[in-house]
């Protein structure tokens, strides 16, 4: 978010002419990126719509039959890609394409946003297949799954939310209608970034008949050994069980959504260690160490590729 514009009231005295010119300077030097929306993604009950975010009042025929966004290179914004804090929380996003999976609580946002900017700077386009995510890059793309129904849909992510604890991704109300979600308002879903020109990994089947929504959020989800580029990290853990290290990855994502999009798992001297990063230097990499020693009942360690 923009830092205020801080003026001394005896630092010097403006005519009225000259205050219009210095409000004139300003608006010319402000941010340019908008800062981050309201949450919106309180509770719902069952087929309401918070805050009367609802459908516009002549929503299109045809929201079944619009397309998906075909995935494709777009350059990844840098004023997006910086570590920032809303309602008191840090978020640390992703600098690249790379390996994303989550499974968590999706929500939607509607008429309330639709024409304002989002925190790529394009206008929000609620008949759009978009959607908002804290950590992920912007733009990319992803494959989200509801995991009660195991539909399926690809969404182009060019804004920043949902910054409440139990929400996993804000989609456009098309996007959450093609998925099912609208009349619940949320939704258990499963999050994975999809990386142009890679082979999409398969699907996942909805949970079956008889599981709750939570056994099958607890489920460990395979996670994806990435190649590990050099800079400097904060080990999670390290283990020589895959199995062990996907299980505490995806506990990790699930306790630190802060932190989510940030954390990898990376196969190197025979072990299968989690790691968050990479980071620009080690004091970067400390303060997140520091931060995850607070809150967790764990030691991260620095590792420097």
């Amino acid at each position: 978010m923009c830092p205020a514009n801080t003026l001394h009231p005896s630092a010097f005295t403006l005519n009225a002419a000259q205050a219009l010119a210095v409000l004139g300077l300003v608006a010319l030097t402000a941010c340019s990126s908008s800062p981050p929306r309201p949450d919106t993604s309180a509770p719902r009950k069952p087929g309401g719509y918070y805050l009367d975010d609802g459908p516009g009042a002549n929503p299109p025929a045809n929201l079944d039959q619009i397309s998906d966004p075909e995935p494709k290179l777009e350059p990844i914004k840098a004023s997006t890609s910086r570590p920032y804090t809303v309602f008191g929380r840090t978020y640390t996003p992703m600098t690249r394409l790379g390996p994303y999976q989550a499974r968590g609580a999706a929500s939607w946002y509607g008429r309330r946003y639709h024409g304002q900017a989002t925190a790529s700077g394009e206008p929000y386009d609620m008949y759009a297949m978009t959607a908002a995510h804290p950590t992920l890059p912007i733009p990319s793309y992803a494959r989200v799954t509801n995991l009660r129904t195991g539909k399926t849909i690809v969404v182009r992510v060019n804004d920043r939310g949902p910054f409440h604890g139990d929400r996993l991704i804000d989609l456009s109300y098309t996007a959450a209608y093609k998925l099912g979600v609208v009349g619940s308002g949320s939704d258990l879903v499963e999050v994975e970034s999809i990386v142009p020109g890679e082979t999409p990994p398969p699907s996942v089947a909805a949970h079956a008949p008889g599981t709750t929504e939570a056994a099958s959020a607890q489920r460990p989800v395979e996670a994806a050994v990435a190649q590990e580029p050099t800079g400097v990290y904060v080990q999670l853990g390290a283990f020589s069980l895959r199995q062990n290290a996907e299980s505490f990855l995806a506990h990790m994502r699930v306790e630190m959504n802060w932190l989510a999009g940030a954390i990898g798992l990376y196969a190197r001297d025979g072990l299968y260690r989690v790691h968050a990063g990479p980071y620009a230097d080690r004091t970067q990499a400390d303060e997140v160490a520091t931060r995850i020693e607070r809150s967790m009942d764990l030691k991260p360690i620095l590792i420097t590729r």
